[in-house]
């Protein structure tokens, strides 16, 4: 058999071969905690977001599931570890875990009540297993050393899980209480933006969204839980936790005659140094976070750190928000269904006994935080304290004055006051001048990046478009003197037919190659903003798949310079005017209808619905109309054979039909307004960047010339056609009336 010896005894060596890739898979895990966590810790510091939310590393099954494996060695009760790095890398499984929890406690803001629940059994069940398989093997030996240190570890463990697991019990009643706010301080703050005026200057529309980026900024769940008092106080246990792990390293390697380690070499062989490594790594990576939420805090609450001091009350006080579900709990009845009444009375006393016992220790463990702060507070406030006087010593200094103007601080302040809309819980009076400081430039750092990345060619173009005549090309490129091929004409998007004007544009002749990069760029540039403007604002369904089309379309005019296989450039060399070019691009989308018309004669319903149309269907009915619209207008005869009247007026039509659609950019951002909580920030934020990106075209496409169009109807090219057609027809019958012989017209004032 292969699992014996030849004497018939067990091979027990076969069995320990695969270990050591096992070890190394606990080494790929943990790697994978380090390196997400510190994704998170620099994308916080680019955004400069000093509370460290968890995006890429947060309780939820995939960050647990890594853990547990990586954490393999805490639960590896039987596997000899005798060397120095064997268990050292048992400790550093321990370590670990504190650094998981207390890095990605915020996270706990981001979840709803069921994930809250699952999150945190799963997460219970992990420490659990660990503290308990730990015990154990400080008990049988398999663990010899650092008993200490493990006992700290194993402390701070089950210390941050009770931290996190009664901090999950204030999420919903945090969120409900502050979407409140949220929803009082915007119907203020939709006073004070005008809400009836049409039109917005930059300047205004930036202190709008300052407005609403403080609210979604401090209401945003993670920020509010990575402020409080158990988070800090998390932060603080976590570094004491690396600090453990950090002793426990230094003083084997500095003191090695101090311990005496057994002979031997553990199953796990070389991938324990892989194992060691990568979790001293990931300690110390995701240790930063804490540490910097608990230094922060901290350093505010210090002695003359902030404008008001901390109230002695504050550490003594249990706000009524960490408790309010649990008295709501109270409330419930829960024994309607329960048919004795002796077992009902027994279930109500003893939900009601646990319910308080729950309250006690909620509020044992906010005063236990809050002790942790002050006791924070004492000591680092003395460094700080030394801190200052060398600096102030240095300043002060006969050679280092320097004369400030008495009238310097006498200047009013241009800057706008938020302070009323930074949304805070109860006991954070203190931190809104605080978060209204540290948050007050984040409109404008958002702004600048925006400004870095404006688009190059599309404002200028924009300056060709006739917006005095309301963007006339909107009107010019479809007529409704061209017959159709199909029973029912599709509904028309912004688009493409901007594509489909382009593909014409690029199949002209005698056009300089400058003149088309040019327009290329420029329509590469807009589309963005156009697509931006249909996801947002174009919302009916119908609409979809024609967007699509016009996408699909044009990358294969940027990257190939073709239309549905047509070879544009080959195109203008064969063609000899433009006229020709329209034709031969007519009669190439004409005949695409003609073929998808026979060929599905069969299911006459899918012929008659223009929304079950492909999309290379809907891009040649899109260029047939528009190309035979080109042929009826009166601008283009034989006289103009080279190409270039047509191609400036398809360039003013791009511009118009651009121009309109970009009316449409402040109502896309004053949209983001309006989110739900769980992407507001980001939202808002997104908003901020897109006004500093379109400062420039948001002066050219001003909406104020259109305030005769309602606001859902200023969104859709069709709406706009619709409007153009009226006061076209309205013109036309006010002249027959004005050029009435007979009639006779009366003012009087």
């Amino acid at each position: 058999m292969v699992g014996c010896s030849v004497d018939g005894q067990l091979n027990e060596a076969k069995f320990s071969e695969p270990i050591p890739w096992i070890g190394l898979y606990v080494a790929a895990a943990s790697l994978a905690c380090a390196i997400a966590m510190a994704k998170d810790l620099l994308r916080s510091f680019r955004q400069k977001k000093l509370w460290f939310p968890s995006k890429y590393f947060s309780i939820n099954a995939t960050s647990l599931t890594i853990t547990t494996v990586a954490t393999k060695l805490s639960v590896d009760l039987n596997t000899p570890m005798p060397r120095r790095i064997d268990q050292l890398a048992k400790l550093s499984s321990g370590a670990l875990i504190c650094t998981v929890m207390g890095n990605s406690m915020p996270s706990l803001g981001s979840m709803d009540n069921s994930d809250l629940l699952t999150n945190m059994v799963a997460l219970g069940i992990l420490v659990v297993t660990a503290i308990v398989n730990v015990g154990m093997q400080l008990g049988t030996g398999v663990i010899y050393i650092y008993w200490r240190e493990h006992a700290f570890i194993m402390f701070f463990m089950l210390v941050l899980l009770v931290i996190l697991s009664f901090s999950a019990i204030t999420v919903p009643t945090t969120k409900k209480f502050l979407e409140y706010e949220y929803k009082k301080k915007t119907g203020m703050a939709k006073k004070e933006c005008s809400k009836g005026d049409v039109s917005r200057e930059n300047q205004n529309l930036k202190e709008d969204l300052s407005k609403y980026w403080m609210m979604a900024h401090t209401s945003c769940s993670q920020f509010v839980m990575g402020r409080s008092a158990t988070c800090t106080a998390s932060g603080a246990i976590c570094l004491l936790s690396a600090m453990t792990f950090g002793e426990a390293m230094l003083r084997s390697y500095l003191m090695p005659s101090a311990f005496r380690f057994c002979s031997g070499e553990s199953d796990y062989k070389w991938s324990t140094i892989l194992i060691l490594i990568a979790q001293t790594i990931a300690v110390g990576v995701g240790t930063i976070a804490p540490a910097i939420r608990w230094f922060t805090a901290v350093n505010f609450r210090c002695p003359g750190r902030g404008k008001k001091e901390t109230g002695k009350g504050y550490f003594l006080k249990v706000e009524r928000y960490w408790i309010k579900l649990l008295l709501e709990l109270k409330e419930h009845p829960f024994t309607m269904g329960i048919k004795y009444k002796c077992c009902r009375k027994l279930v109500h006393e003893t939900t009601h006994l646990v319910l308080d016992m729950l309250i006690v220790m909620q509020s044992g463990i906010v005063l236990g935080c809050k002790v942790i702060q002050c006791i924070s507070v004492y000591f680092v406030s003395r460094m700080l304290f030394f801190s200052d006087w060398c600096k102030n010593w240095k300043l002060f200094r006969p050679d280092n004055i320097i004369s400030i103007d008495p009238g310097s601080e006498s200047q009013p302040s241009s800057k706008l006051d938020l302070s009323r809309f930074v949304l805070h819980l109860e006991g954070e009076d203190e931190l809104v001048e605080l978060m209204m400081k540290n948050n007050f430039d984040a409109t404008d750092h958002w702004l600048c990046r925006g400004r870095r990345k404006e688009p190059k060619y599309l404002p200028q173009f924009l300056e060709k478009s006739r917006f005095c005549e309301g963007f006339r090309g909107v009107e010019e490129f479809d007529s409704d003197l061209v017959p159709s091929l199909t029973c029912e004409e599709p509904p028309n998007c912004w688009g493409l037919p901007v594509v489909t004007l382009t593909a014409i544009a690029v199949a002209l002749p005698n056009v300089s190659d400058c003149l088309l990069q040019q327009i290329m760029h420029t329509v590469h540039e807009g589309l963005k903003y156009v697509k931006i403007v249909e996801d947002n604002l174009c919302d009916k369904d119908a609409l979809k798949k024609i967007q699509k089309a016009a996408y699909l379309v044009w990358l294969e005019i940027d990257l190939y310079q073709k239309w549905l296989e047509v070879d544009l450039r080959n195109l203008s060399l064969q063609a000899g005017t433009a006229k020709e070019v329209l034709e031969g691009l007519g009669e190439a989308a004409k005949k695409t209808l003609l073929e998808y018309k026979e060929s599905s004669c069969v299911d006459q319903c899918i012929n008659d619905n223009p929304f079950k149309w492909p999309i290379k269907v809907l891009a040649a009915n899109s260029m047939y109309r528009i190309s035979q619209t080109m042929l009826q207008q009166h601008h283009l005869n034989v006289n103009h054979q080279t190409g270039e009247k047509l191609f400036e007026a398809i360039k003013v039509m791009i511009s118009d039909i651009m121009g309109a659609c970009l009316t449409n950019l402040q109502p896309v951002l004053l949209r983001s307004l309006s989110s739900s909580w769980e992407e507001r920030e980001e939202s808002i934020r997104f908003a901020v960047y897109l006004l500093g990106r379109t400062e420039k075209i948001l002066k050219v496409a001003d909406r104020s010339s259109f305030s005769s169009l309602a606001e859902d109807q200023i969104a859709y090219i069709d709406e706009w056609r619709s409007f153009h057609r009226m006061k076209s027809l309205s013109l036309e019958k006010n002249e027959e009336d004005s050029a009435a012989p007979n009639d006779l017209y009366l003012t009087v004032e």
